[in-house]
Parts: structure tokens; sequence; C-alpha cells
């Protein structure tokens, strides 16, 4: 199969340069090897971590379209109440991690309904569920990609003038040779203040097996896991008490602190204020991911609320998951931790009323998508990452570093965002690693690789660090890299140019960032205070 841009993985960077590309009137081949389109936001199930001023701005205009979209839906399809329908910025699950906390299906929908023109059209292709399996080079150059079907004996081979990497983990960069780095860089190499001295390229975030939870009468007390005494007793040296339990450190200040649980509060949804700035909002965890606030809804709609469990206790970090021989084996162990937590949560776990477990806890994998109760996917915090044109490093945009100067203004800026520097625990044993961040700028240099001239990264494996990627890594910068990635491949279709010489030619440069910016993708940030 043959078109103009073959975008690789169907996450939120892929679905992004999926739309753009062919909005621009490009022929696209977009790739997913899991049941659902959408990546970290429906098939990993987790709802959009986002900064504090994202109704404002600080996103793309397409971006914003996904979010107004999945509002729409509600007020479409769901029985909220006339209270929750006026709500302007609609807030579905009333979580304290984002503003527009939902149910995963929802977002699979408002996908597909913004793909929906170009399949009809024919100028889209989807291919489900397949992944990338090998890759043709000639010298600099990808000359096509292998996918094969998830569940059948099947294969497709797919060429295209440009490739995008928009896989979760980098997977083209290993198969095309692209030349890419994993884990810890050394503070020799970057000079990142919070960089060890050597390199530790397995030295990865730890991933996360996330699922649904609702608490209603009766017992769902899940089977037993077969290495569930395991994971009770385990305790990570840096924890502070074993893994399974309501007590982990702080992320900001490794402070061991205890959470609370208390499902089905009878809170307001309109009184929660989702504004990192303000608190983080991981108090109660049973509200802190949650995706559907029975109070949004008409009385009997939902017996109960809907959270989503992407809490401390679920990070694997045992083992990375990319580029060792056992990747499988540990995403097994991450899937037992994962059911194992659910199982104490059930049995074990203490209540406020000095009582232990919640049997009312249901695993909703009718939720999630997937037989088995958990995601579909694991939640990947880290890629490959390229070695890029341009490295994004911790000085970049440290409030720590820079402070009232901001952060560093790139020429070649091709979009914005703003996270804190979050990095969960790793798989060398180190705690978290959370520092404040200010608005930070998306440099062109960070999506081309230093070699390679027709691939393009469209997602986490774009010239981040093992600790800037802690920022950049979050849904709407994912969204702006693919975005972006997909109008520079439509670019230099149009102009004969390669990606190295739009960022080398001050002209072309010029040139393509006012088309990012008539496309609604903003490029400098307003005045305004990191955190």
């Amino acid at each position: 199969m043959r078109a103009d841009v073959l975008v690789v993985g169907g996450g939120l960077g892929g679905v992004a340069a999926a739309l753009a590309a062919a909005r621009a009137g490009r022929s696209v081949i977009l790739t997913e090897e899991f049941d659902w389109l959408g990546g970290q936001l429906t098939s990993q199930a987790v709802p959009p971590d986002e900064h504090s001023w994202i109704e404002q701005f600080g996103a793309t205009a397409s971006y914003r379209a996904l979010r107004t979209g999945i509002r729409d839906y509600y007020r479409r399809h769901y029985p909220l109440t006339e209270r929750s329908r006026a709500w302007t910025d609609l807030n579905p699950g009333a979580g304290w991690v984002s503003r527009v906390c939902h149910e995963p299906r929802v977002a699979v929908a408002v996908i597909e309904q913004m793909l929906a023109p170009f399949l009809g059209s024919g100028r889209l292709t989807v291919l489900q569920p397949y992944r990338p399996v090998a890759a043709d080079t000639d010298g600099d150059r990808v000359v096509g990609v292998t996918v094969a079907h998830r569940d059948r004996d099947e294969r497709i081979d797919l060429v295209a003038p440009y490739v995008l990497d928009a896989t979760e983990t980098g997977e083209l960069l290993p198969l095309t040779g692209t030349e890419y780095v994993t884990g810890f860089e050394s503070q020799a190499d970057t000079g990142e203040p919070s960089a060890p001295a050597e390199a530790q390229p397995m030295n990865m975030q730890a991933v996360s097996v996330c699922f649904a939870l609702d608490h209603v009468d009766g017992d769902h007390t899940i089977e037993r896991p077969a290495n569930y005494d395991f994971w009770r007793d385990y305790k990570p040296d840096f924890w502070g008490d074993r893994l399974l339990s309501w007590r982990s450190p702080h992320p900001r200040t490794l402070e061991v602190v205890e959470r609370s649980f208390t499902p089905n509060p009878d809170d307001d949804p309109l009184a929660v204020n989702a504004d990192q700035r303000l608190n983080p909002g991981d108090g109660n965890l049973w509200t802190f991911r949650r995706i559907a606030a029975r109070r949004n809804f008409t009385d009997g709609a939902y017996d109960s609320d809907i959270t989503l469990v992407n809490w401390p206790m679920i990070d694997y970090f045992e083992g990375p998951v990319i580029d060792v021989p056992n990747a499988s084996w540990h995403l097994s162990k991450a899937r037992e931790l994962s059911y194992s937590v659910l199982y104490w949560m059930q049995t074990e776990a203490p209540r406020t009323d000095g009582g232990t477990g919640f049997p009312g806890l249901r695993l909703r994998g009718d939720v999630t998508g997937s037989r088995d109760g958990l995601a579909q996917a694991p939640y990947i915090r880290e890629s490959r990452r390229i070695r890029a044109e341009y490295t994004v490093v911790e000085q970049d945009l440290s409030l720590a570093v820079r402070g009232e100067h901001g952060a560093v203004a790139y020429p070649d800026s091709i979009g914005v965002g703003m996270y804190r520097i979050d990095l969960h625990p790793s798989t060398g044993g180190d705690n978290y690693i959370d520092v404040g961040s200010c608005p930070f700028e998306i440099p062109l240099g960070a999506l081309i690789p230093q070699r390679v001239e027709n691939l393009l990264p469209a997602g986490k494996n774009i010239g981040t660090t093992h600790i800037t990627n802690g920022s950049y890594r979050l849904h709407p910068v994912e969204w702006n890299v693919g975005e972006v990635a997909g109008l520079l491949a439509d670019f230099c279709l149009a102009r004969g140019e390669s990606p190295r010489a739009v960022r080398g030619t001050p002209r072309l440069l010029a040139d393509f960032q006012d088309r990012l910016s008539a496309a609604g993708v903003e490029l400098r940030w307003p005045q305004v205070a990191g955190y």
C-alpha cells in the first residue's frame, strides 16, 4: 500500500499527524496495534494531564476541538443534569487531575468523528490492529515499513515518501536504524542539574497498567492473583512503606504521606477546581482521576462514580520494557501488580471505620474496552528518543534555573506546552523527580533526526532527555508534536524541501511557522509564570 504520508502508531500524536496531513490534502495511512485510536487517552485509559491555562490558551486549535468535542458528546448523548449540561467547562468525571476527566470511549468516538470525513473520502486509511515488524531503508531514507496483524498471520508492506513514528515506544527507530537514546543521560552529556554522573540507558520511568472501578453493593472480589503474596509484602527501599498501602512518597517533597480513599463521596462536581498550581488533587485517590461523577448525571443513571486507577501503587519499576529481551514478561508482571492492588483494596486495605477491604469495588473492563478488565495497553511514560538536531534539556525550562526569565525561547518554535518536570520512580531505583517548570516551547530541532531525512517523530520520541520528557510526554504536547509532524510532511512535499532544510533556511522556517499559525498552532506563550 502507498500513500503520501505513513503514520505508524495511532496514539494522540499519530491521530493528530494523520488529521493534519489529511486536512492538507495528502493521502495518509495510519496504523495502530490496539483496538482504540487515541493511545494514552483511550487504550491506556489515562485522563488528560494538562496545565492550568488549558481553557484559555496553550494548546493547538485541533486539540481544543478534541476537548470541545468530548464535552459536546456528553451533552448530546448522556443524561446530564440541567446544571451540569449548562456548565461551560463541563468536567464529566469531576476529577482533580484534569478539567475534562472523562470515560475513554467518549474520546474514541470523538476521534473517529474527527477522522470520519477523510475515511469517507478515501484520503485516510486506518489499519487496525497492526504493529510494525520491519523496515526498508536506502542510505539516509526510510523506503517502507512492514506491519503485521496482531491476531493473524498477515503482513502488509507500506510505502510513503514521509514516515512518521507515532508509536508509544519509538518502535521504528531500531527498525530503521535511526540513532536514538533511552533512559537517563549523564550530566557530562547534558549539563542537567538532576542528571547522574554517568549515563543509565536502562533506567526508565515506571509503566502502569491502569483500570477503571466503581463501588456498588455486593462482593465483587476478583480471584486472588497467583503472586499476590510477593506484591503484598513488597517494600521498595525509598517508598517508606509497602507498595500496597495508602502511604507513598509525595512527588514534590519525597515526604512519605498517607492518602485517603473514600469511594463515592457526596461532593459537588462543580466545586472541583482542577488546577495543578493550587492542588495536585491526589488527597482522596477516588476523586483524583475520577472519570464519571454520578452527580453530573440524572438520578439513577449511574449507580456509582467511576474512577480511573493510575495511582502510585500501580507503578511498575522492576525492569524496563524497551530494548530488553524479557519486555513481555515485565509487562505481564505490571498487569499482575495492578490485579494485586485491586485485590488488596477489595480484601485488606484499611478503611476509615477501622475495618479492612472494599469488596464493593467492581472492575469495569467495559469502560476500558478490554476482556481482562484492565486497560487495553500499558501506560508508557518514556519512549526511545531520537538523537535530534536539538535536544531539550532541563536548564531550558526548569523554574529553578530559569526563574523570572521563563523557558528558553526557540527561534524554531513549533508549539507550546506546560507541565512540571514529572518523573515517576524508575527502573534504576530512583524516587520521584518532580521539578517546577516554566511554560515552554517545542523546538523544531527536536523533531529532526541527526541523520535520517524522511522519518519524523510524532509523539514522546522527540529530542528530549529522560528529565525533560517528564514535561513533554503529556497529552497536549504529544498532540502538538504529532500535528506539526503531519504539517511538516505536507510542507516538505509541497516545497520539495527536507525537514532539515526547513529548519536551516530562515525563509522556509518563517513560511512554515506562518503555516502553523494559520492552522491554529500557538508558537509563543503570553506572560505567565511557571509552577
